[in-house]
């Protein structure tokens, strides 16, 4: 499995976890590239260990290349020298090492091509961290307007869920309604004070006109 298909797995996870408890779309996101990065560093770890396998096998591949050469130049030594079993022995060692030599350069074909992949995954996965952390503002950003718009909406529709503004209206109505009571209260009373004042005034005129009539009788009688 590729690192990428592994990260792939690991975030999918992560943040069908994250969703499950209903997190702030900013928190997954955060946590999201805290993954990423989690796995980039892993990820190095597991490249430098392949390239530190791959130069050993090709060192144990020279090493192993280097005595069979060595030991078919003292098979010929042997040979020139007379001694047959040690010209076979050499020659035996020679083909043992040849053997690991061949072993060592298969494994280290694969491994080329393993840390080859590897450092292409890396690459790619490098790079899709760079691309996301770019985006994280401007996904940050739509989630606050996404977001302020939702508010919006609520309040916008808060009179049909709830009949709150309904319920504020009626008692604008009824305020109003107070008002207009205490305004023609006031009126009539008002009204009553000038009635008053009038009757007031016509029997104080009729209680001058009776005093002249006195007086002129009065004084006629005299």
């Amino acid at each position: 499995m590729s690192i990428l298909d592994r990260l792939s797995r690991l975030l999918r996870a992560n943040v069908n976890d994250l969703i499950s408890k209903a997190e702030d779309p900013s928190k997954i996101i955060e946590q999201t590239l805290r993954d990423m990065r989690d796995a980039y560093n892993q990820a190095r770890t597991e490249v430098a260990g392949s390239m530190a396998q791959q130069a050993k096998l090709e060192r144990e591949a020279n090493t192993n290349r280097k005595l069979s050469e060595e030991y078919g130049m003292k098979a010929e030594e042997a040979m020139r020298g007379g001694s047959e079993d040690l010209a076979r022995e050499a020659l035996r060692r020679k083909q043992n090492h040849a053997d690991l030599a061949a072993g060592f350069d298969d494994q280290l074909k694969i491994s080329t091509n393993n840390v080859d992949q590897l450092k292409t995954q890396l690459r790619a996965l490098e790079a899709k961290i760079d691309e996301m952390e770019s985006k994280q503002q401007l996904l940050l950003a739509r989630h606050q307007t996404a977001k302020a718009s939702e508010t919006l909406e609520k309040a916008s529709g808060f009179d049909k869920s709830g009949g709150a503004m309904s319920a504020f209206e009626d008692m604008e109505r009824k305020v109003a309604a107070q008002e207009d009571k205490a305004n023609a209260m006031h009126q009539l009373r008002e009204e009553g004070d000038v009635d008053a004042q009038l009757a007031n005034m016509g029997r104080g005129k009729a209680l001058d006109d009776e005093f002249e009539a006195l007086k002129l009788k009065v004084k006629g009688g005299q």
